[in-house]
């Protein structure tokens, strides 16, 4: 550090090869002290030499004397202290040996030590915009700084840009910084991509009053970010009151039973009414389908009973047309045989055949013709 000592000739003031010193000469500044060894004033004169020691860094510079002497006195300070300042709609990144060090906001200056290095300073208009290209946001990662948000828009996603809280734009899938001074900024993210949607326990009454429950779905995309963060509050949330009250205007309008065997009809009359006005909100609706119809618990009971009793009055009208149908192929059959005597014979010989192969002895009287009018006598081995 800085050493001052008092010597006969005067102040000695020895500055090391790291730190400046500035010489105040009766409260005013008189020089600047560069390293080595310096004689200031004179033995028994009675001016007050004051010496101010500051370390020469790459930080920049907080001090309030160096700011008032460099403006009162531009010419001596102008060689040792490096400043850069910013207009009104103006940033500057101060860079030292060609690595981004400081960011200068708009209307500030930023003051540094010369001799800390080779500064250099990159002015940004943001007149042109609030988005830095991908190349100042990549040298820029490493400075910390207040005056810069980042956001991430992953892939399927619009990121929409608001400024002061009006829509200024979009950002496409990467990640992205922009100058936020004296700025409120935020991106609100918007997936386009295809989502499914359930309602479920939505309370219908129908025409003949029955109340009943049912589930929906439906498959939807964002087309158009911008109206379907404008035109709606929560799009999701638009979407769904729109299915349910779609479904409940057109269940209304029908009978339980209507409702029962009309299922697809009642998809395709309450779609048509959410696909236009969804629509309208910059979101493509499609696959919507009424899931399950639930029914309260005494209801289905009378139903379950009802359709009992139909499928029991089918069954018996099965039963007898097979009754009739085999009794007229019975008297089909009688008539064939009484017109065609010798059909009549094998249809004896295959009952015999047939009986033969159940019991061990066969004994036939009167011979083959009296088969079926003689006893025969059957009698097991």
């Amino acid at each position: 550090m800085t050493k001052v000592t008092h010597k006969i000739l005067g102040l000695e003031a020895i500055v090391p090869e790291t730190e400046r010193a500035i010489v105040l000469k009766d409260g005013v500044f008189d020089s600047v002290l560069t390293p080595g060894r310096h004689m200031i004033g004179r033995f028994g004169n009675q001016t007050k030499f004051e010496v101010k020691a500051y370390t020469l860094s790459k930080d920049a510079i907080h001090s309030d004397l160096l700011s008032t002497l460099f403006r009162n006195h531009p010419d001596a300070l102008g060689t040792i202290l490096t400043t850069v300042e910013t207009g009104e709609d103006e940033m500057a990144i101060l860079s030292l040996d060609g690595t981004p060090r400081f960011i200068v906001a708009p209307l500030s200056r930023t003051m540094v030590w010369t001799d800390a290095g080779l500064w250099s300073a990159e002015r940004v208009n943001l007149a042109d915009g609030f988005v830095m290209t991908d190349a100042m946001s990549k040298r820029l990662m490493r400075v910390s700084s207040d005056f810069i948000k980042r956001f991430k828009v992953e892939h399927g996603q619009v990121g929409l840009l608001h400024v002061d809280g009006k829509l200024v734009g979009d950002l496409s899938p990467g990640g992205h910084a922009l100058w936020s001074y004296g700025k409120v900024i935020s991106v609100k993210l918007v997936d386009t991509r295809e989502h499914a949607l359930d309602v479920t326990g939505q309370e219908v009454l129908t025409k003949d009053r029955v109340s009943i429950r049912v589930n929906l779905s439906a498959t939807y995309r964002v087309t158009d970010p911008v109206k379907a963060v404008t035109e709606v509050k929560d799009f999701h949330d638009a979407l769904y009151r729109a299915l349910g009250a779609a479904f409940r205007s057109s269940l209304a309008t029908k009978t339980l039973d209507a409702v029962l065997a009309e299922k697809g009809a009642v998809d395709a009359e309450a779609s048509a009414t959410v696909v236009s006005d969804m629509a309208k909100a910059g979101i493509a609706v499609s696959g919507i389908t009424l899931k399950d119809i639930i029914l309260p618990g005494e209801m289905r009971d009378i139903l379950n009973t009802v359709v009992l009793a139909e499928k029991e009055a089918e069954a018996n009208v099965i039963r007898r047309r097979e009754d009739a149908s085999a009794t007229r192929a019975l008297l089909n059959t009688a008539k064939v045989m009484s017109d065609n005597p010798a059909m009549m014979r094998l249809k004896e010989l295959e009952a015999l055949e047939g009986i033969a192969e159940k019991v061990g002895t066969l004994t036939v009287h009167s011979g083959t013709k009296g088969l079926m009018t003689e006893i025969a006598s059957l009698s097991a081995e």
